[in-house]
């Protein structure tokens, strides 16, 4: 387990860091939205504390997503102006605060699922809007290498402190925002506060699948078998991460065609009007 704590997130960050070189922010921040990193910290409550404790924790862990929301709304805004070290306490503050605050919050599916979707939508309409980044931006080894140890050091922080403080904060600490810190911070410092907002918009779009995840755990987990209930909740996050980049691309698409398209239309039906 301590091989898988050490190596699955930090290949996780060299996927989503390439993607970033390679398609741009916006992609790399619609994949840091998959649950690879609370998902195993999720599957390993469940194994230590039980399918209770780990449905307690999956509802708080939805509920959560206010919390990460937080600290993109205070680092994107802060970035723009401020350094990574200011930007990055700032939204540390934020997360810790929303953070407090939602551990008082009745452990309802319910009442997690229109936290998340009210943190979503805010997340959406007042997140800074940065100017378009193109992909390729460098990124060198070090920065790279970096970013894994980083995410290595994390994990294993989140998930030695989550096992002592009951199932709220276990499924709070389950979604620090991890990937958010890292490549938040990282990319401030290689590419600058545009890249960084393009990427934490990119995110608000792949939470749509973490609060799928997390929402069918909160409902299966005491009824199937661990495992069985972990792979139906991966399954449809991926299927909903499918959906929203074919929703979040279609009207773009059609938007251009459209373009294209307009001019002979419009051409036509004025000849037919003359």
């Amino acid at each position: 387990m301590l091989a898988l704590k050490l190596t699955l997130v930090p290949l996780f960050l060299l996927i989503v860091s390439m993607s970033g070189k390679w398609w741009g922010p916006s992609i790399a921040g619609w994949l840091a939205g998959l649950p690879v990193v609370a998902g195993p910290i999720l599957y390993l409550l469940v194994l230590a504390h039980g399918p209770a404790f780990g449905a307690r924790a999956a509802t708080l862990s939805l509920s959560a997503i206010l919390a990460s929301e937080a600290f993109n709304f205070a680092y994107a805004w802060t970035c723009r102006s401020r350094s990574w070290p200011l930007a990055l306490a700032s939204g540390l503050i934020a997360w810790i605060v929303a953070a407090f605050g939602l551990s008082w919050l009745p452990a309802s599916p319910l009442w997690a699922a229109i936290v998340a979707l009210v943190a979503v939508c805010c997340g959406q309409s007042f997140l800074p809007r940065g100017s378009a980044v193109a992909a390729g931006a460098p990124l060198s080894r070090a920065d790279l290498i970096g970013r894994m140890v980083a995410g290595a050091l994390l994990t294993l922080l989140v998930t030695s402190l989550s096992g002592r403080v009951g199932a709220a904060w276990s499924g709070l600490l389950a979604v620090f925002p991890l990937l958010g810190i890292v490549l938040s911070v990282s990319s401030h410092r290689a590419h600058g506060p545009d890249f960084v907002v393009s990427l934490l918009r990119g995110m608000v779009l792949g939470r749509f699948s973490f609060a799928a995840f997390c929402l069918l755990l909160s409902f299966v987990l005491p009824y199937q078998r661990p495992l069985v209930a972990f792979i139906e909740a991966a399954l449809l996050a991926m299927f909903v991460q499918w959906c929203t980049k074919r929703l979040a691309t279609t009207p773009r698409a059609s938007g251009v065609s459209d373009r294209h398209e307009g001019g002979p239309r419009q051409q036509r039906h004025t000849e037919r009007r003359a």
